[in-house]
């Protein structure tokens, strides 16, 4: 059987903090934040706003992208570092408010990597028959998060949610190959620490990501016998923009082959891929039988990368 996405769908909250917004919170310049990481504003999310309710709007537009009714989902995945609480899950949050009587429900707890995890979880479900479609979300409010006295950090992160439905598709689509990691030792460079605040060793991670991301990619394309020069579109995590183009040059991919929505959405953590993808499939830059690689890293350590014959 092949498995793939049939469809996609993102949400992103309404609140917009530019550079210029952060210069009155922190001591900062528009110009630093610009140079080092390459966002220029990010999004918030307004006060009542929460994981579960950013991963309603992503899934239900992914549902009417994909023509599957709720009742159709038999399994829900939501990545996330940010629930709205320890319990419920926000999947079961959400599979009561989409109407999905017949899915059960889980979190998946990978930090930036945690969509990937949950894509290739979820194929796997289908491919062994288990179940027919699975939904597949990533959302975080990072804004919960945020130490406003690390000016490294606070900069760079912002709130939204992406998600996927995935089923069967034809002969040749799909989710090709796909690599999971995880390097437990260097958790302590990018935790939630005991105030429960995201710190971040930013030298240690730039040096593993621009390490991972192109052997990854790399290692998921050879898997299918084709080399790094056939992917059509990348879509990495948005963590910064430094780390994504190093990752990129390594890989001889151009820059308009390359995913970015780091400049207006900041860095989202679990929902950053799925935000990508689901923008760069409704902008036109992903298009029928693309080859497309997924490829993320974050909290953990973990990695994770898919390579997506795309089609339905």
């Amino acid at each position: 059987m092949n498995v793939g996405i049939l469809g996609t769908g993102h949400y992103v909250p309404t609140k917009v903090m530019t550079n210029k917004d952060m210069e009155k919170i922190v001591d900062t310049t528009d110009e630093w934040i610009r140079t080092r990481t390459g966002i220029e504003e990010r999004r918030f999310a307004e006060d009542g706003i929460d994981t579960s309710d950013m991963s309603y709007h992503a899934a239900k537009e992914a549902l009417k992208e994909a023509n599957i009714s709720p009742e159709e989902i038999d399994l829900i995945l939501v990545a996330t570092v940010t629930p709205d609480t320890p319990f419920p899950s926000v999947a079961c949050t959400i599979q009561d408010r989409l109407g999905a009587t017949n899915a059960a429900a889980l979190d998946i707890g990978a930090a930036c990597a945690g969509f990937v995890y949950g894509l290739v979880t979820a194929t796997q479900f289908v491919k062994a028959g288990a179940y027919k479609h699975v939904l597949v979300v990533g959302a975080d409010k990072l804004s919960k998060i945020i130490d406003w006295e690390d000016r490294s950090t606070c900069v760079l992160l912002g709130d939204g949610a992406g998600a996927v439905v995935v089923g069967e598709v034809g002969e040749g689509k799909g989710v090709l190959s796909f690599e999971l990691g995880s390097k437990g030792s260097g958790g302590k460079d990018l935790l939630q620490n005991k105030e429960g605040f995201m710190e971040m060793n930013g030298r240690e991670v730039f040096k593993f990501a621009v390490r991972q991301m192109p052997e990854s990619t790399v290692n998921v394309v050879e898997k299918i016998a084709l080399a790094k020069e056939d992917v059509d579109y990348l879509v990495p995590h948005q963590a910064n923009i430094r780390i994504m183009d190093a990752a990129r040059e390594r890989l001889g991919i151009s820059s308009d082959k390359m995913a970015k929505t780091i400049t207006k959405y900041g860095n989202n953590s679990s929902a950053s891929i799925p935000m990508a993808l689901s923008e760069s499939v409704k902008n036109g830059n992903i298009k029928d039988n693309d080859l497309i690689v997924l490829v993320g890293f974050g909290g953990g350590l973990a990695w994770g990368a898919a390579a997506i014959r795309w089609g339905v």
